[in-house]
């Protein structure tokens, strides 16, 4: 009996995706948020498979966060011939996902010149630089003072 439930254990420790290993010519972009980084490579002939850090897309990210990659296909009306091998690191999973749709946008602009201004119009053309503000020295935080007291 234990070493049916080793067995077990073991075959759900192993990734969910087998390793998928692309081929050929491709298009690369790199796409940022915050503090990820997401660098993404578009192989043509493909099946529509997307892999994320040797994952399968949806076993990486949340439903949301695969509705906000897929928006510059969307919108474009890209047909899904396309694999993506995407390797992404740095920050969370919103960030991640952020990153990605910026790496696939620069790459469908590399692709069509012309999707250009609709991607800019929806702001997935620009970078998003926000990042958390560093704690500064005699501060809580880095705008937050201490309580004041006349006393």
């Amino acid at each position: 009996m234990a070493k049916e439930e080793t067995k077990k254990a073991e075959e759900k420790k192993k990734p969910e995706a087998e390793e998928v290993k692309f081929k050929g010519k491709y298009i690369e972009a790199v796409g940022k948020r915050k503090t990820s980084i997401a660098q993404v490579r578009l192989y043509k002939n493909g099946k529509g498979i997307i892999i994320v850090n040797g994952q399968k897309l949806n076993s990486y990210f949340s439903a949301n966060n695969v509705a906000a990659i897929f928006q510059p296909l969307k919108l474009t009306g890209t047909n899904r011939d396309f694999n993506f091998s995407i390797h992404v690191t740095g920050g969370g999973k919103n960030g991640q996902a952020e990153a990605v749709r910026h790496g696939i946008t620069r790459i469908l602009v590399k692709m069509n010149e012309e999707l250009k201004p609709a991607l800019k119009a929806k702001g997935f053309f620009t970078r998003d630089a926000r990042k958390k503000e560093r704690k500064k020295p005699g501060l809580k935080k880095a705008r937050r003072a201490p309580q004041w007291s006349k006393r």
